[in-house]
């Protein structure tokens, strides 16, 4: 191991002593007690910004942040995701729009464009700090009376389902890595061009009628996507013909796997193959 990565190692043994939010000691004085030189430090606490675990702010200092979220590839909303944690789940609604459906929203909803839906852009909380920026579209029709306060701090799908009879019943989603732009990071509380993960995830409810297209930026810094790899059972495989068998393989055989898209995906659970955000 090199100097630099022992260097790297006991500021990472640091920080698993110390709780988010909380401030290392000023440059100067923890390089002399580690015994390296500033520029050494600044290296290695470079790296650790780049790991998502520490931030550096300009003219302050620099800041532990807590574990990434992971976000497993299963069907459970935003809320339900951070109560389990043990984590106080919330949502701000930044615009709320009744408009005609472009193109491209239509299509995702299977409407004819032009039909009204509702647009919402809301940002997500975790403990109060911004987690994702969430863009949501849902057709008019099935949210009758549908207004902002509705969704401030409260589950969508919950609301969905108690209000208007609409239950989840499948997602598709994906994930894709992204740069915030501008106004996606003031609204996050980072830098402009910082990673995140992109989720966009089409929703239907029974009778396999969509209900919701989301788009979802989350952080990189915050954020991380889990997936469990299952080894898929070989005594399922069909092996070749024998004496007795004809030769084909059952078409109903599907080969046992797993794997992205919360990223918690869409998803979901965020995040259905991933987790679902609302």
């Amino acid at each position: 191991m090199t100097k630099f990565h022992s260097i790297r190692d006991q500021l990472l043994d640091r920080l698993e002593e110390m709780v988010a939010g909380e401030q290392f000691p000023p440059e100067r004085q923890l390089a002399e007690t580690l015994g390296i030189s500033r520029m050494t430090l600044r290296r290695a606490i470079d790296e650790l910004v780049a790991k998502g675990v520490v931030r550096r702010r300009h003219g302050t200092g620099v800041f532990a942040l807590g574990p990434k979220l992971d976000q497993p590839l299963a069907a459970s909303s935003f809320t339900e995701d951070m109560l389990a944690r043990g984590m106080r789940p919330g949502s701000r609604v930044l615009s709320f729009d009744t408009a005609a459906a472009g193109t491209h929203i239509a299509r995702r909803l299977h409407l004819d464009a032009g039909e009204e839906v509702v647009a919402i852009v809301r940002l997500r909380l975790a403990d109060e700090e911004p987690i994702a920026l969430e863009e949501l579209h849902v057709p008019s029709s099935l949210v009758p009376g549908l207004c902002a306060e509705d969704l401030e701090n409260s589950s969508f799908y919950v609301l969905l389902r108690e209000r208007f009879g609409i239950s989840l019943n499948h997602s598709v989603q994906t994930i894709e890595p992204t740069l915030l732009d501008a106004a996606e990071a003031k609204h996050l509380g980072v830098d402009e061009l910082s990673a995140a993960l992109l989720f966009e995830r089409a929703s239907r409810g029974s009778g396999d009628v969509p209900f919701e297209f989301v788009r979802s930026v989350y952080r990189g810094d915050r954020y991380k996507v889990r997936t469990e790899l299952t080894v898929p059972d070989r005594t399922s495989v069909v092996s070749g013909p024998t004496d007795t068998e004809t030769d084909h393989v059952n078409p109903d055989y599907t080969p046992v796997g797993s794997g992205p898209t919360d990223n918690k995906s869409d998803h979901a659970n965020p995040d259905h193959t991933g987790d679902d955000q609302p």
